[in-house]
């Protein structure tokens, strides 16, 4: 493995990536004000099995596919868009229950938070071409274990701290809504709030650039 300096320049890296605010935690705590707590725990886990993939993919050269060709990069960025879109445009319709005490003890809710979650990571190839760029900068050629190896662990523990920082945004936000949340007219509002999150997070996702 990398020596004592690089992995501590990884963990000091990756926290400060973790606690940064972005389209990721944005998302999670947007799913915890739309529809309460334990959807935004589903949502975190859904999150992190996709980075598995992506990690997967970063240490097996999959990646390296949307960085090569355009058009894949592409048309996975606008089915990721697309479908963020559709998610903000459903709490808009108000399709689900408000959320209340009853949402938060439904299964369906929760694996549907989860499902949707791991689509949107999974079609975000942002995650993808970060992982591949992100980890090779901290592996070591002169190491005992191969390359893909010293990717697959330094991925994994870069996942678990991103999840920690990601159940963090759903405790915060969750104490933030909890307040808003006996109001049904202010409930109806944190759902439009959530919808308006990833409606923006889709337009962002769309026009940003590689």
């Amino acid at each position: 493995m990398p020596g004592t300096e690089l992995i501590a320049a990884f963990f000091l890296t990756v926290v400060l990536l973790a606690i940064t605010p972005g389209p990721g935690l944005l998302y999670i705590a947007a799913q915890t004000v739309g529809r309460g707590p334990t959807a935004g725990w589903y949502s975190a886990l859904g999150t992190h099995l996709a980075s598995y993939l992506h990690i997967l993919a970063a240490a097996f050269g999959i990646s390296l596919l949307l960085q090569a060709v355009p058009a894949a990069y592409l048309a996975l960025k606008i089915a990721g868009a697309a479908y963020l879109c559709w998610l903000g445009l459903r709490f808009f319709l108000g399709e689900e229950p408000e959320a209340g005490p009853h949402q938060n003890t439904a299964p369906l809710t929760h694996l549907r938070a989860l499902k949707e979650s791991f689509i949107v990571e999974l079609t975000n190839p942002k995650s993808a071409i970060f992982f591949l760029a992100f980890l090779p900068q901290f592996t070591d050629g002169a190491a005992t274990f191969p390359f893909w190896v010293q990717i697959i662990l330094l991925g994994l523990i870069a996942n678990i701290i991103f999840s920690l920082a990601e159940l963090c945004c759903v405790f915060f936000a969750d104490q933030v809504s909890s307040i808003l949340r006996r109001s049904k007219s202010a409930g109806r509002w944190m759902r439009r709030t959530a919808g308006s999150i990833m409606i923006a997070l889709s337009a962002r996702l769309l026009l940003s650039e590689r």
